[in-house]
């Protein structure tokens, strides 16, 4: 059995985990259903801090249970398999909206009617590293068992110990996920799986220092962080290569280049600047986390010991710089303050007058009580500038689209942060995707990347939920499209058997 190199705060033999992301694909059914995994990410609200809390250091060295419970925080488990806001911890029941349709996590507590009770250790891990569960039936990979695959057998034990010892069973059933058809044919993962699952599990490299092969378990494997960071070809597969890490599309949000690149990348970023944003999600004159990035900071990275944030780092800092295309300046060094007089500000917002603001009157009466009239925010960073920041700054405006749409909400570093969102059900007010956009051209121009531009067209895609996945398109026509996908399936599984056979 491999050993994970030991975390110089922790001396933890190997980490694990279990929340939903990405994908990747072989047939149209299977490829249909991969795009499944991004859901998870791709989910408009930040989520609501869960009940979890990080065990005492001493007890993850000696008991193999509080060892587990560390992991599954790692792993950010409680993300998907919890309600937010709820109580009731790892009962399943949250809904993950994909291109084709609604995918419920399941309960994960140890009851022996609903939850994972019965369950030995072996199909537990068959579960979390093949996408398998008890009863044979193929996961959707909004459980991310790609990722999972690597996890050690040291690691799948301790995750076992905690989720049957460790968690409360709620007696409780999720709800079904209830697919259309063809994508509710579990069986064509198989064909999936054959292509894109691995079986390796996580082997240290001898020729690299312990804190980088730790870092590179957390990354790849357990955090799953190429889930999201990394792009997908048209089948919805991971890319690999150059892309890896180098940002990527994920629903209404845009998880940014993480590569060691300088001005793409966080390649200018200081180790402590990027230690302080995965501990807190805020950094003055750079980053605030927000959407997804924000319910990892909250419910798994601000609770990782320092010695793993560090080994994360140092991984992060060996990833092969990737430029991207048009980008000449980092993020994070856009915009400028504003000098517009602030004559609207306190103007009343009405149903019948806020359609004919301008930009600066719509930012002056919905944005500049926070982040003030000239952008730069509260002097002690309580309300973050606009100026410097990469969600202005960035080559995509998706994510200041998303912000404003459904707000910011994190809760780290013993702070907790809530923006409202000016969407659906809206608590201050409801703007139009003509009135965000108009206010989004107004902050790009005034602050960030002054390069871009937004539509009412582009607003209304983030708000549904990002673009529509090709393969989504081709698959969803008709009950006549999937008979010849569930052919082609078929048709590929057999092709696929055949050429394995032969090459044994």
């Amino acid at each position: 059995m491999n050993q994970l190199p030991e975390s110089k705060s922790l001396p933890l033999d190997q980490p694990s985990q279990m929340r939903p992301i990405q994908h990747r694909i072989a047939t149209f059914v299977a490829i249909a259903l991969s795009t499944c995994s991004m859901a998870a990410a791709s989910s408009a609200f930040a989520q609501e801090k869960t009940p979890i809390s990080a065990p005492p250091a001493q007890a993850i060295k000696q008991d193999p249970i509080e060892r587990g419970k560390y992991l599954a925080i790692a792993a950010d488990c409680a993300a998907c398999h919890t309600v937010p806001g709820s109580t009731q911890l790892f009962a399943g029941g949250y809904a993950i909206d994909s291109p084709m349709g609604k995918i419920y996590s399941s309960n994960i507590t140890p009851s022996k009617q609903y939850g994972i009770g019965n369950y030995t250790e072996a199909q537990f891990a068959a579960a979390v590293r093949d996408g398998v569960n008890a009863k044979g039936e193929h996961l959707y990979p909004a459980m991310p068992y790609p990722s999972y695959a690597a996890l050690t057998d040291d690691d799948i034990s301790a995750l076992y110990a905690y989720f049957m010892n460790g968690v409360k069973p709620v007696e409780a059933p999720a709800p079904e996920t209830r697919l259309p058809f063809p994508f509710n044919i579990r069986a064509s993962m198989l064909g999936w799986n054959l292509l894109n699952l691995s079986s390796k599990r996580f082997t240290p490299d001898p020729s690299k220092p312990a804190d980088w092969n730790r870092g590179k378990y957390l990354v790849d494997d357990l955090a799953h962080c190429s889930e999201c960071h990394t792009p997908r070809n048209a089948l919805m597969a991971l890319q690999g290569g150059s892309a890896l890490y180098s940002g990527s599309q994920l629903g209404s949000w845009h998880a940014p280049n993480i590569t060691s690149d300088k001005v793409s990348g966080i390649g200018g970023w200081s180790d402590q600047e990027l230690a302080t944003y995965l501990k807190t999600g805020h950094l003055d004159g750079k980053a605030q986390a927000a959407g997804p990035m924000a319910e990892a900071i909250t419910n798994s990275l601000q609770h990782l010991t320092d010695g793993d944030i560090h080994d994360i780092i140092v991984y992060l800092r060996s990833l092969p710089a990737v430029a991207t295309p048009g980008q000449t300046s980092p993020s994070y060094a856009q915009g400028q303050p504003s000098d517009a007089e602030a004559d609207t500000m306190g103007t009343p917002i009405l149903v019948d007058n806020v359609a004919h603001m301008s930009g600066e009157e719509l930012y002056l009466n919905t944005c500049a009580s926070c982040h003030q009239a000239d952008g730069k925010g509260t002097a002690d960073g309580f309300y973050p500038s606009l100026v410097h920041n990469t969600a202005v700054g960035g080559s995509s405006p998706d994510n200041l689209i998303a912000t404003i749409l459904f707000g910011v909400e994190r809760d780290a570093g013993g702070k907790h942060t809530l923006m409202p969102g000016f969407g659906p059900g809206s608590e201050v007010q409801e703007l139009s995707d003509t009135e965000v956009a108009t206010l989004a051209n107004y902050v790009l121009k005034q602050y960030g990347n002054a390069s871009l531009t937004v539509t009412a067209a582009d607003v209304a895609t983030v708000r549904q939920g990002g673009p529509t996945p090709l393969i989504a398109k081709v698959a969803a026509p008709g009950a006549w499209a999937g008979i010849v996908v569930a052919i082609i399936v078929v048709l590929l599984l057999i092709g696929l058997i055949a050429r394995r056979k032969r090459s044994h």
